[in-house]
C-alpha cells in the first residue's frame, strides 16, 4: 500500500470536540470548535505491517503508549474546517511516513580517477611550494 486514503483507516478514527484556547472573545468560550482526532495506529489491520513498522519508526515521537496518534486542530473557528484541517494532517502524516525511501547501490571511483585526483594533489601541492620565498644563498 503506497498510498493511504481516509476510507481505510476512517473505521479506526475516533473524533471529539473541544474548546480551542487563545484569544477569540466570547466564541471560544462558549462552542467547542477544536477537533481532537485519534487514530488508532496499531489496531489498524488495512496497513500492511511492513509499513507499520516504517511507520513506527518514524512517528515514534507522536505515538501514544495505547499504540494512538492525537492530532488537535484548532485554527479555524468552525468545526468542521478544524476537522478537515485534523483529517488532511493526519493522512500527509501517515504517507508521508509510509513512504519507502529510494534503495540506493554505493558507488566507487573509478581506478584512473583516483590516480587523476592525486596527480592534481600533487601538482597543486608544488605550485603551492613555489610560491615561498626565495633563499638569496642558493
Amino acid at each position: 500500500m503506497t498510498n493511504i486514503t481516509f476510507t481505510d483507516i476512517e473505521p479506526f478514527l475516533e473524533e471529539s470536540f473541544i474548546r480551542a484556547g487563545g484569544p477569540g472573545g466570547q466564541n471560544v468560550n462558549k462552542v467547542s470548535t477544536a477537533v481532537q482526532l485519534r487514530f488508532d495506529f496499531l489496531n489498524c489491520d488495512t496497513i500492511f505491517e511492513t509499513t507499520k513498522r516504517r511507520m513506527r519508526a518514524k512517528l515514534s515521537s507522536k505515538i501514544t503508549k495505547d499504540g494512538g496518534i492525537i492530532i488537535k486542530a484548532q485554527q479555524h473557528r468552525t468545526q468542521q474546517l478544524n476537522r478537515e484541517d485534523a483529517r488532511e494532517r493526519l493522512l500527509s502524516m501517515l504517507n508521508e511516513a509510509a513512504h519507502r525511501p529510494k534503495f540506493r547501490v554505493a558507488s566507487r571511483p573509478s581506478l584512473s580517477a583516483k590516480r587523476k585526483r592525486t596527480d592534481t594533489k600533487t601538482k597543486r601541492g608544488q605550485v603551492k611550494k613555489l610560491r615561498g620565498r626565495v633563499n638569496p644563498t642558493e
